[in-house]
């Protein structure tokens, strides 16, 4: 580990993205580079076979009439070694990658495919007569196949093959004409709001912000690490190129409902993930609150509230040393096993990690450290550092090596929007010269959109989106990014939408967690009927006014929640209610629930 922390920038010498291969194989010749799980165990892919297995596919690219520019979706769900040759495939050739989630909506998808002109389409098995049917109601002439499953549908270049001699001559000529200001991806990206925008990466944006994380981050060759997000989320895509550069060996979970088993299998030391999934284990030693005896009740939330004591910063008394372990043998390390056992390290991102969730991971034993960054930023902007001292819980850390950060039109409280600037910072939206210019400020800065102050004289801390903020109908302006943190710390709340634009006081639309609900329901002598009934029984009505009003304690008057809507249902990706991320789209819950929220505010209101 020693020598991978002591890597410098100087001695980071690939300048294209696909150059990692090369890198990888002189430094590191890693014989598990990839692994996969297939027929019930896990395979390997050695670095040389990755490479074989790219040039194949290349030259498959070259022989059938594609050329430097052209785009080729990908509709990944989880990550596997298939859309990593791909990726490369097209990098080596000068074809533009266009990764998009499996879940878009058909609108997204439509522009997306008008705005590109794509060229092939490559899918899995279970998306394949969809994307046909739609294309062809489309009217796109984009040929569409499958990366699994043999069939007349599969991808065929991917099936192992060796390229003769005069076609990998071939491939070289065309590798050595792609350059570092190249394009290597478009990543549509839409937020919150507004119709889908092709961020355009080169690839000295992405190996810049990439040579940056190498300096700082914890890995050695050989270590495993576990991939299972989507390789449409740039956070994982952009880490799957770091893991390369380590010569680690990367483990790609074969389906979601079944990464706690390859946790469990693997064993992995690293791994990036997003919020949602602390939260849920966060939510298991919840429910084990209300499902176990009187006992280990006690003893399970006296390991919470001191783990949730825990500050990595500040050195640990004796006493309090002597109750970790205990905690930790009794309880706290429950959540390293439910990983494998040998995690060390994880990194969060694209959404906010509640500091409390932070503090109880690190308290078991395992360094959560929260990012910040964005599609166009390649991504990341700035992180919490794995050395001690360096990491503050509730912050996005330390602005990383070679980018710069102003923050502009501060209130009171130093809060003002991000700007950035730096290699990493897209080359623009994809025919979209208005937005793109919109962008930026006449110097060069980068609009991020997001509001934020720098705490500790040093660490980033992100207060809300610059577009959420509203104002009520007294005047008081309302960030609800922190309000919706605030109140999802009551295990009973799985999400949270703070509403009240150009309303007297502020509301919530709140989706109760059904599962933590229901064994609540049951401890009380509550007779358990289904979500749709029991979001209108006066008793769970009271329980989360109680939660509430708890919680609205440490807040001022004007920010405080007074009133609340249940919801019977999470909300849906499908939908267009949350974005792939998880981000609740305002727009759409608004709508949605119209209804209810004008009959909460009437009878709020009513004299």
């Amino acid at each position: 580990m020693d020598e991978a922390r002591n890597i410098t920038r100087e001695a980071i010498d690939f300048k294209r993205l696909f150059d990692l291969i090369g890198y990888q194989q002189e430094k590191y010749p890693n014989p598990t580079a990839l692994n996969y799980f297939d027929q019930g165990q896990w395979k390997s892919l050695s670095i040389h076979e990755l490479q074989d297995r790219v040039n194949g596919v290349a030259c498959w690219f070259i022989e059938n009439g594609f050329q430097k520019g052209d785009k080729v979706i990908l509709v990944p769900h989880i990550g596997r070694p298939e859309w990593m040759i791909i990726d490369f495939a097209c990098q080596q050739t000068g074809l533009i990658v266009v990764p998009v989630h499996p879940n878009l909506q058909d609108t997204e998808l439509k522009t997306i495919l008008d705005e590109t002109k794509a060229k092939l389409c490559l899918c899995i098995a279970q998306d394949i007569k969809p994307l046909i049917d739609f294309l062809k109601d489309c009217g796109a002439s984009t040929a569409v196949y499958q990366i699994d499953t043999p069939s007349t549908t599969f991808f065929k270049p991917l099936a192992p093959h060796a390229p003769d001699a005069q076609s990998l001559n071939h491939l070289h000529v065309i590798k050595a004409a792609v350059q570092e200001e190249d394009i290597a991806c478009i990543m549509y990206t839409s937020g919150s709001s507004g119709e889908p925008k092709g961020v355009m990466l080169t690839h000295a944006n992405i190996v810049s912000n990439l040579k940056s994380g190498l300096t700082f981050f914890p890995l050695a060759p050989g270590d495993k690490v576990l991939s299972f997000l989507p390789f449409s989320h740039i956070l994982e895509r952009a880490i799957n190129y770091a893991y390369l550069a380590f010569g680690t060996s990367i483990y790609y979970s074969h389906s979601r409902e079944s990464f706690a088993d390859d946790f469990a299998s693997v064993r992995p030391v690293f791994c990036t993930s997003v919020p949602r999934v602390l939260e849920k284990m966060y939510d298991y030693l919840q429910q084990q609150l209300l499902s176990n005896n009187i006992v280990s009740r006690k003893l399970i939330r006296w390991a919470i509230e001191l783990g949730k004591k825990y500050k990595e910063r500040e050195r640990i008394s004796f006493i309090y040393g002597i109750q970790l372990f205990i905690a930790r043998l009794l309880v706290l390390y429950r959540w390293r096993k439910r990983l494998g056992g040998k995690i060390r390290y994880m990194v969060v991102g694209a959404a906010t990690l509640r500091a409390e969730i932070g503090r109880l991971m690190a308290a078991s034993g395992i360094q959560v450290v929260e990012g910040y960054g964005l599609t166009e930023t390649s991504p990341l902007i700035s992180i919490n550092r794995f050395e001690p001292g360096l990491n503050r819980f509730g912050t996005v850390g330390l602005v990383v090596p070679g980018v710069e950060i102003l923050i502009v039109d501060t209130d009171e409280e130093d809060a003002g929007e991000i700007l950035v600037k730096g290699p990493n910072v897209m080359k623009g939206y994809f025919n979209k010269p208005v937005l793109t210019q919109e962008a930026f400020t006449t110097d060069g800065w980068f609009r991020t959109g997001d509001i934020g102050k720098i705490v500790d004289q040093r660490f980033l801390k992100i207060t809300d989106r610059k577009k959420e903020i509203f104002k009520t109908s007294t005047g008081k302006y309302i960030a609800p990014q922190p309000l919706q943190n605030h109140f999802a710390q009551s295990p009973f709340i799985q999400r949270c939408l703070i509403l009240g634009f150009q309303k007297p006081f502020v509301t919530a639309l709140i989706v109760p967690h059904f599962e933590i609900l229901e064994a609540w329901c049951k401890s009380k002598a509550i007779h358990w009927t289904s979500p749709e009934f029991m979001i209108h029984n006066i008793k769970v009505i009271n329980h989360f006014k109680a939660e509430i009003d708890a919680l609205n304690t440490a807040l001022p008057n004007f920010r405080q929640v007074r009133g609340f809507v249940l919801c019977a249902k999470d909300w849906s990706a499908d939908e267009g209610e949350i974005t792939h991320t998880m981000k609740p789209v305002r727009r759409v819950l608004e709508n949605n629930y119209e209804t209810e929220i004008n009959k909460m505010y009437s009878k709020l209101t009513a004299p």
